[in-house]
């Protein structure tokens, strides 16, 4: 193969003025990571929501859950952010549509909310499966002591169920920041976004996308061993992982 491979290439000036390639790729990597934030928070709060309502005896509550989940789940991410982006401000009002292809950083919000809602349909399902899985006397329990719904799940079965499902959650959060990527799409120039304009700049394509390879791998690593220590801290003695 004939190329000329150049690491050096990371410490060289880039055209906007920004410092080198290699600032280009770390501005790239704090806004995957921001954005990545932002969607989780978005994801874990929705996806609880809509995970207890999967889990209500109320048929509406089920229904509602039911629909939400299938809407968000089934359908390509690419998809959402498209109708996000595009499609969502020609359906508003004129006022409202122009107010929102005005926001800025309008890429960023996008791209948090819409692979955040994406995400919190997978959380919704493994909160209701972590639910599912605990055994019946405690819900029983919790009514015998005359908690209220809302006290059962705050007191007793979320507590639970969030430390059955930390490594399938785990994933999701890992899947959750690899998903950024999807918002090169729209326009916003997180890690793989840099990365493309790197390669596009210097036309060193092999070492922009291995340095981003390399810089999604090692988040990932500090993610993982994160949320182990936190397995090991929240476990209970004698219960699940606990020892």
């Amino acid at each position: 193969m004939n190329y000329n491979w150049n690491w050096g290439i990371f410490f060289q000036p880039n055209p906007m003025g920004t410092g080198t390639y290699l600032d280009m790729l770390l501005s790239g990597l704090a806004l995957t990571l921001k954005t990545a934030a932002l969607a989780w928070v978005i994801a874990l709060i929705t996806g609880s929501i809509v995970g207890v309502m999967r889990t209500l005896p109320s048929k509406g509550a089920n229904w509602f859950g039911f629909a939400y989940v299938e809407f968000f789940r089934n359908m390509p991410l690419l998809v959402q952010l498209f109708l996000w982006f595009f499609v969502l401000p020609e359906l508003l009002p004129k006022a409202a549509g122009t107010w929102l292809k005005q926001l800025p950083n309008a890429p960023f919000w996008t791209a948090a909310i819409g692979v955040g809602f994406f995400m919190s349909a997978r959380v919704a399902v493994q909160l209701q499966a972590g639910i599912g899985s605990l055994p019946r006397g405690q819900k029983m329990a919790a009514t015998a002591l005359g908690l209220t719904t809302f006290q059962g799940y705050r007191y007793v079965l979320l507590p639970m169920a969030f430390r059955i499902i930390l490594p399938p959650l785990t994933s999701e959060f890992l899947n959750t920041i690899k998903n950024t990527a999807v918002a090169i799409t729209i326009g916003l120039l997180e890690l793989t976004g840099q990365a493309r304009s790197m390669q596009e700049f210097s036309f060193q394509v092999f070492e922009a996308f291995t340095a981003a390879t390399l810089l999604y791998l090692l988040v990932n690593a500090v993610v993982v061993t994160a949320m182990r220590f936190l397995e090991r801290w929240v476990a209970i003695p004698g219960y699940i992982t606990g020892k």
